[in-house]
């Protein structure tokens, strides 16, 4: 039996693709719904469906699964790849992916996804935004560099949970044109560049165009 996915509007929710982007890497056999996202937690349709009145929610073998982070969690187990094999790696791959799940608030804050933004840099850069983006360039440098050699992906030549946790960043530092590491630039690249980040733009794409925010 298939399972559930459901996710908010894909141009806008940075939560539902990490979810998707784990699920769809895991191979999982899901009937997505997509429900159009109304800002300030005003989409009340969620708040009936989703355990935690966010998304995305899974329902996949008879297992309820909700906060993005939880999901990958669960895709991981069925599909072991998506976390490094060895344990020290994946220590370290674990610890940048909850990092990402509760911390910088100020780029989640400042610079919002929208996956048909046209790239400009933000008008004005405070000193907070600037050290998050810092750290982050930091974070994502190293995961790449943890061999010695730039890797493809932030730990290997593979797709693991933690790209699952920062594609949306990636998607933030290019529309943002946020001053990051070259080599974290190169991975921006490879990330957008990626079958199923093609596959997540063109989706939104064709949503309707009510379902589009006016900020």
């Amino acid at each position: 039996m298939a399972g559930m996915l459901l996710l908010g509007s894909r141009r806008y929710s940075s939560w539902s693709l990490r979810g998707w982007l784990a699920v769809r890497l895991a191979g999982l056999d899901v009937t997505e719904e997509v429900i159009a996202l109304k800002g300030g937690g005003r989409t009340t349709e969620i708040h009936t469906r989703s355990p935690n009145r966010m998304v995305p929610y899974l329902q996949h073998d008879g297992a309820d699964v909700w906060e993005s982070l939880a999901i990958c969690e669960y895709c991981a187990e069925i599909a072991p790849s998506l976390w490094p094999e060895d344990r020290i790696v994946r220590a370290h791959a674990r610890s940048i992916s909850a990092q990402m799940h509760a911390g910088f608030r100020p780029i989640r804050q400042n610079c919002s996804m929208d996956v048909e933004r046209t790239p400009a840099p933000l008008p004005e850069i405070s000193e907070e935004l600037a050290a998050d983006v810092a750290l982050l360039s930091r974070t994502l440098k190293d995961a790449l560099l943890r061999s010695g050699e730039p890797t493809t992906f932030l730990f290997g030549e593979r797709m693991t949970v933690a790209d699952c946790m920062y594609a949306p960043v990636a998607i933030r530092i290019h529309t943002f044109e946020l001053a990051v590491d070259p080599v974290v630039k190169t991975w921006v690249r490879t990330m957008l560049d990626h079958p199923l980040l093609r596959e997540w733009y063109a989706l939104a794409e064709a949503e309707p165009a009510e379902w589009r925010l006016v900020y």
